[in-house]
């Protein structure tokens, strides 16, 4: 089942489901997070909830695509309460552009060759017992999630803006802090590669930046062999186009041991709270040397997922400088 959210005429927020080509508004005034909140706290599943509420008219995803109204699958209400985090070198294949930004000029093991390493020896244990953890990042709240077809800003500081095409576990915490996995979306991880390759020490500024996800959400397990794509678009042309795996047949961890890795910080696990975790990635457009413009759309789309995520690059204008008002009080 695809789940996806859209915003009415009136303001408000409606539910869409299908499990075929027709999409259907789901017969409630509840947004998914709702219906995911109370779902972990009876112990259904979305399905039989969905199925219990009924289905009503048909919407045109489409036109609501191309009118601007699609949201992003969930979210919570207070965007503080949304955590956008990620891990890297995961998927097979994603270590050889990350070691080629930090080549180390004796050509030692890079630090990212050695993660990727760790991760293809012990990133899928057997049994309970966890695996090695990934390299882990933070991107921010909820106040960086874009929704699908709007503009995907870029800090006037920023030294480059480039898509990552992956894939998203997306969750609420229910009550008692226990994590409930309501499915995945397609994402666009969007960092700044250039800043990243300067030094590895700047990762964590490079992934300070916005993100998107959906348009729609895919409600049960995800296919161990995703096949997707990934465009640049820049004046109606393809300046990038590329196929982009996900799924564990792909990745050198279980999407498993990514979660647990995530989750088993108390932190990241208060009731009520939604974490958007994005899995990686081995295919990037900054690899084949593309520095994007103001204006290219990016596309990435996996038929699992249902419809593409689509956003433009908008380049923000310079800003003043950071200062802090310090008041004696």
């Amino acid at each position: 089942m695809l789940l996806s959210q859209y915003r009415t005429q009136t303001g408000g927020i409606q539910l869409v489901a299908r499990d075929g080509t027709q999409a259907c508004a789901v017969k409630t005034d509840a947004t998914l997070y709702d219906l995911a909140i109370d779902c972990a706290a009876q112990g259904m599943s979305l399905r039989d909830r969905i199925g219990q509420l009924g289905m009503g008219e048909v919407v045109d995803l489409e036109a609501l695509y191309e009118g601007g109204r699609i949201l992003p699958p969930l979210f919570h209400p207070d965007p503080a309460h949304t955590y956008l985090t990620g891990t890297g070198l995961t998927h097979l294949g994603s270590a050889s552009t990350r070691a080629a930004m930090h080549e180390k000029a004796d050509k030692a093991e890079t630090d990212s060759m050695k993660m990727f390493r760790w991760g293809i020896e012990g990133g899928k244990p057997e049994g309970s017992v966890p695996g090695v953890q990934p390299e882990w990042f933070y991107k921010g709240t909820g106040h960086a999630l874009i929704a699908p077809g709007a503009p995907l800003p870029s800090p006037s500081f920023a030294l480059d803006g480039g898509e990552e095409p992956e894939i998203a576990g997306v969750y609420i915490i229910g009550e008692g802090g226990t994590p409930f996995r309501v499915g995945f979306a397609l994402a666009n991880e969007f960092s700044d590669h250039v800043t990243e390759k300067q030094n590895y020490l700047y990762l964590a500024h490079s992934k300070l930046r916005a993100c998107a996800v959906g348009p729609e959400l895919l409600a049960g397990d995800l296919p161990a062999d995703i096949q997707g794509h990934s465009q640049v678009i820049r004046d109606g042309h393809a300046i990038f186009d590329a196929p982009f795996v996900s799924g564990e047949a792909n990745m050198s961890h279980t999407i498993a041991n990514l979660e647990h890795h995530h989750f088993k910080y108390g932190i990241f696990c208060q009731p009520g709270d939604v974490h958007i975790h994005m899995f990686g990635t081995a295919t990037l457009s900054f690899a084949t040397g593309l520095s994007c413009q103001h204006g290219d759309v990016f596309e990435i789309a996996a038929p699992a997922f249902g419809l593409p995520l689509r956003n433009a690059l908008a380049i923000e204008a310079a800003a003043p400088a950071a200062r802090v008002t310090v008041k004696t009080l």
